[in-house]
């Protein structure tokens, strides 16, 4: 075929042949490294694969959970459910505030006192 005589259908069919031909290299790289992960001795799973992740919530999840099986085995009372919130009393609310206007009133008399 020359070079010269090519169609667009032509150019078409090519561009798809070369698609196919890279996701097969691909998979045979897969299955490659696959292989030699079992010759090494090492799980596939750490040779290849996307790493995954899990979410802060999904991590408290896990721990609260394994701290509930574990108190079960000693006999103690069970963890609290993570995710859950709790509601302040208004004295609670109020102490906080209070203590933030302290803390603020604080830090301005420093300024304050830094700067004159």
């Amino acid at each position: 075929m020359n070079l010269t005589d090519i169609t667009s259908k032509d150019l078409v069919r090519i561009t798809k042949l070369l698609q196919k031909k890279e996701a097969l290299l691909e998979r045979v790289a897969k299955v490659d490294s696959k292989l030699s992960a079992f010759e090494s001795g090492k799980p596939a799973a750490a040779v290849v694969g996307k790493k995954r992740t899990m979410s802060a919530a999904g991590r408290a999840a896990v721990a609260a959970a394994q701290k509930a099986r574990w108190a079960k085995i000693r006999g103690k009372k069970a963890a609290k459910p993570v995710g859950k919130k709790r509601k302040m009393s208004a004295a609670g609310r109020a102490a906080i505030v209070a203590a933030q206007k302290a803390r603020w009133a604080k830090i301005k008399a420093a300024k304050a006192k830094k700067q004159g």
